[in-house]
């Protein structure tokens, strides 16, 4: 039912990993594990399909058997027999390995573009832009002067830095939270789109970002997580592109803002498939913070942010369509089919 779906999640996947390998045996490195934590990824994977399996239902036992433990068994089989059917035991290892693998290949590649294209970028034209959209401004400096540079810059870094749980958090839910395996498709696929976009738009449009090129813009702003971040980037990239340090990765490219694209994505995946509506507002006002965010602390330009919005709605709605969905025109919510039995009636 669903064939479509993963044959799109694993031929990006695959190409993403094809890729990744091309590039590195033409530049004679070794492929980074940029997540390597928890070990080596015959290890990992494993242990992240168990994690969904344990976060799903260690909780909810607990919870409704009040933490008596004979009636602990019966629970736990009652929801693997309703819930943990072998649709969703696909869904949820095919959608961690082919994410697994397409974001491990993002890194990489991303890694790579100033070995394979050297340090030829177009922050110069993107800022140009920028200050002529804010009628001869920087845009960071506005936003600077108008939220003002302590307060704001933490609030703002903490918004912007929760992207990191976020991205694995949310693939969790829907994958193993999803109330129809369809949607758990969706949001997989679409996430692998978006960071496959991505990794293209690196390549065609090189950056680093007003905060890398322009840093006297920033020098007022407090110091946050998030300027230490960017501390961080510029000493890692340094030290990867000057071999200092090996089986690393440099994580500085600025054109698309994946940000943008995959909070986003969350938002939108969030108002067209969950019943809790406080949640989606939560998640676009998320994405909101997050692009005033990117901005405020130069990660990007606006053309970045835009060309991270346009990923996120192609993603979107491609995903929707191999993953069997049906939209409206206008409305993010897909359309409802009737049952099976009430289309043939």
């Amino acid at each position: 039912m669903y064939r479509n779906a993963q044959i799109l999640l694993w031929g990006v996947a695959l190409s993403m990993s094809a890729l990744a390998v091309g590039a590195a045996v033409y530049l004679d490195r070794g492929l980074a594990d940029p997540d390597g934590f928890l070990g080596p990824a015959w290890v990992r994977l494993p242990m992240l399909i168990a994690g969904a399996f344990a976060v799903d239902l260690v909780p909810r036992t607990l919870w409704a058997s009040r933490f008596r433990p004979r009636l602990m068994p019966a629970m736990m089989r009652e929801r693997i027999r309703e819930h943990w059917n072998r649709e969703r035991a696909v869904l949820v290892v095919t959608g961690v390995a082919t994410f697994y693998l397409t974001y491990v290949s993002y890194r990489n590649l991303k890694s790579f573009l100033p070995a394979l294209f050297g340090e030829r970028t177009y922050d110069r034209e993107l800022y140009i832009i920028d200050r002529a959209l804010f009628l001869g401004h920087p845009p960071p400096v506005v936003l600077h002067n108008i939220l003002g540079t302590d307060v704001s810059a933490h609030f703002l870094s903490t918004i912007y830095l929760w992207f990191l749980p976020l991205v694995p958090l949310a693939l969790t839910a829907w994958l193993v939270w999803s109330r129809t395996i369809g949607y758990g498709y969706w949001f997989a696929t679409s996430q692998c789109l978006a960071w496959t976009l991505g990794t293209a738009s690196y390549y065609a449009l090189p950056t680093l970002g007003p905060g890398f090129e322009y840093a006297w813009l920033f020098r007022d702003l407090s110091p946050t997580a998030s300027t230490r971040l960017m501390e961080a980037l510029i000493n890692g990239r340094h030290d990867v592109n000057n071999a200092v340090l090996q089986d690393a990765v440099q994580s500085v490219a600025g054109f698309a803002s994946l940000h943008c694209a995959i909070t986003l994505l969350v938002a939108m995946m969030a108002q067209a498939t969950l019943r809790m509506r406080w949640v989606s507002r939560l998640l676009w006002a998320n994405f909101a913070i997050t692009v005033v965010a990117t901005l405020y602390f130069g990660w990007h330009y606006i053309a970045d942010d835009v060309a991270g919005i346009v990923i996120a709605l192609f993603a979107f709605y491609v995903g929707g369509l191999v993953s069997g969905q049906s939209f409206d025109r206008h409305s993010l919510r897909p359309v409802e089919k009737p049952p099976a039995s009430l289309e043939n009636a």
